[in-house]
């Protein structure tokens, strides 16, 4: 089988199969480019070759130019014309006879030696001396004519010989290199049909990749301007990755372990498998689970966004904690998972009041005069440390006006989460919405106008607060009279001014199919400046206006859109236009 073709739709979710896919293009790619460098490798000694043979054919044509015959005698029959006309195919060197030319060399001077000291002799040298030296020059003269004769008769014999002994296998050397450049005269031929029909697959080969690259471009761009689209890759799953929180013993507290998730709606099924680009790009084991419920986690139960829980059928009681990777992923993960709100049922206990005047003791006693009181925040796992400390009965004796260890602007970021209305409406928009159809239609109403009033109240008096104390005990009657149902009327009067001061985050208060008269989208302006620290966030500088603005599901803060770039933005940083 092929490689599996690479879908853009793919580069959003980053799974690891896709992973895996990228690495075979990739080695498929690096064998490509392997196998090029050795055909050029190749390719080039061949043509190193093809020029060495061309010098050498030259050489050889001028050495065959060159070379030429010498006969025996004054006269050449036709064969021998013929051959030296031919000459000689290559720079053959014909070694005549060394070892007989070295003896006869020898010999020759053997003999011409001793004649020459015989002719030195003096005369006066007795007769039998005389005979005896020209006993011996005569026997080496006859070994040496005898050697001489033997010589040249060779000579000739050889020179006789070269006719044919040098000049035929010439022509079988001739005879092969013909059949060589024929061999591929053949074969350029045979090549040439073959030649001409790979041109054409080549060429229409060619016009179709640029035919499919336009049409590639084009879904590129549409995935680009609406990538959200196209990132469900099956109608019978989610995929994505999650970050998981993973519970260790004491001391060493939890940890987040990335994993690629496979969550398959029908059966609720979520699989997950660790995956790490840093490590290599390798799979772990893959663990399955099946999903029971599934609820937004707010950041005042954890000091992480974009965070899950998740209860799981496999193992009762306990609860999966996982964290998405933007707002827009958390929304994702939650309606594909069927994720609900968390509901809180805040209440104002002796513990809470306590805590309360304790802090606001604290605030007005160290840094009523600090600037920017209540608006810079603290840090969020020390604020989160001190609201646990004082909501605690066990531990909430802290003088906070004399204790060092708790800083202004974390005694009120702590007071603000704790009365921070978000829980409390989130539970109020349930239960208006459980009211019938034409009871919230006039709640939502009087609603609007409450808060129309409360808006001039710089002239009318009438604030949220003096609103609640005057239709708190009309909207919400008590069911008897009894004095723990006039007890509750403090918390009646704190009902009203949340529907009031939230009545734009209730909303639809009517069914979403009546309709209402259009409404320009929100927006704000920036009082404060400010430097995203997350990818999610939105930098600013004092006067941006931001529209499209809207409440996040993350607690203190907003969402909304600045010079075309969609974010978070810190809620007490701007004011609504």
């Amino acid at each position: 089988m092929g490689l599996h073709p690479l879908e853009f739709s793919e580069c959003y979710l980053d799974s690891p199969v896709f992973r895996e896919k990228i690495k075979a293009h990739e080695a498929e790619l690096d064998k490509t480019n392997r196998f090029i460098k050795e055909l050029y490798k190749d390719g080039k000694n061949l043509i190193n070759a093809t020029k060495q043979l061309a010098l050498a054919q030259r050489k050889f044509a001028q050495s065959l130019g060159e070379f030429q015959f010498e006969y025996i005698g004054d006269a050449k029959t036709d064969d021998e014309r013929c051959i030296g006309e031919c000459g000689a195919v290559t720079t053959y060197s014909w070694v005549v006879l060394p070892a007989e030319r070295k003896k006869y060399e020898k010999e020759t001077e053997k003999y011409y030696s001793s004649l020459e000291k015989l002719l030195n002799m003096s005369a006066k040298k007795k007769e039998p001396q005389l005979q005896e030296a020209d006993s011996q020059v005569e026997t080496i003269r006859q070994h040496f004519q005898e050697e001489s004769l033997d010589y040249v008769c060779k000579l000739q014999e050889i020179q006789e010989r070269k006719k044919f002994d040098c000049v035929e296998p010439m022509l079988a050397f001739f005879q092969t290199v013909f059949t060589f450049y024929h061999q591929g005269f053949e074969l350029a031929n045979d090549f040439n049909h073959y030649k001409k029909a790979l041109q054409i697959n080549i060429q229409n080969t060619r016009s179709r990749f640029e035919g499919t690259r336009v049409e590639v471009f084009e879904l590129m761009k549409r995935i680009r301007e609406v990538p959200q689209e196209y990132r469900q890759t099956s109608p019978i799953s989610s995929e994505g990755y999650l970050y998981v929180q993973e519970k260790r013993p004491p001391p060493f507290g939890s940890s987040w372990v990335k994993r690629y998730c496979t969550f398959v709606k029908e059966q609720k099924i979520l699989h997950m498998v660790t995956f790490d680009h840093r490590s290599g790009g390798k799979m772990g084991e893959t663990e399955s689970v099946t999903l029971k419920s599934c609820v937004r986690k707010t950041t005042d139960m954890l000091d992480r966004r974009f965070c899950l829980d998740i209860e799981i059928t496999d193992r009762p009681g306990t609860v999966l904690t996982v964290q998405s990777l933007s707002e827009d992923d958390h929304k994702f993960w939650i309606h594909a998972m069927g994720g609900k709100e968390p509901v809180i049922d805040a209440q104002l206990d002796d513990v809470g009041l306590s805590f309360v005047k304790n802090a606001i003791n604290a605030i007005e006693a160290r840094g009523i005069n600090d600037q920017g009181l209540y608006r810079v925040v603290g840090v969020s796992s020390k604020v989160q440390k001190l609201l646990s400390l004082m909501i605690d009965e066990k531990s909430n004796d802290v003088d906070l006006s004399t204790c060092e260890d708790w800083d202004v602007k974390t005694i009120t970021s702590t007071l603000k989460l704790y009365l921070s209305p978000e829980s409390r409406s989130q539970a109020i928009h349930c239960l208006v919405h459980k009211l019938p159809e034409k009871n919230r239609l006039v709640l939502g109403l009087l609603m609007k106008h409450l808060a129309t009033v409360a808006a001039h109240s710089k002239l009318n008096l009438m604030t949220v607060a003096n609103l609640g104390v005057v239709f708190g005990p009309t909207l919400m009657r008590p069911q008897e009279d009894t004095v723990a149902a006039i007890m509750d009327l403090k918390f009646q009067n704190i009902v009203v001014e949340i529907l009031i001061e939230q009545h734009e985050k209730i909303e639809p208060w009517s069914n979403p199919l009546i309709s209402l008269s259009p409404k320009a989208p929100p927006r704000a302006m920036a009082v404060y400046p400010c430097e995203a620290e997350h990818e999610s966030e939105l930098s600013f500088q004092v006067g941006a206006i931001f529209s499209a603005v809207a409440p996040s599901r993350e607690p203190g803060w907003l969402e909304g859109e600045l010079e075309g770039k969609k974010g978070l933005i810190p809620e007490n940083y701007v004011e609504m236009l």
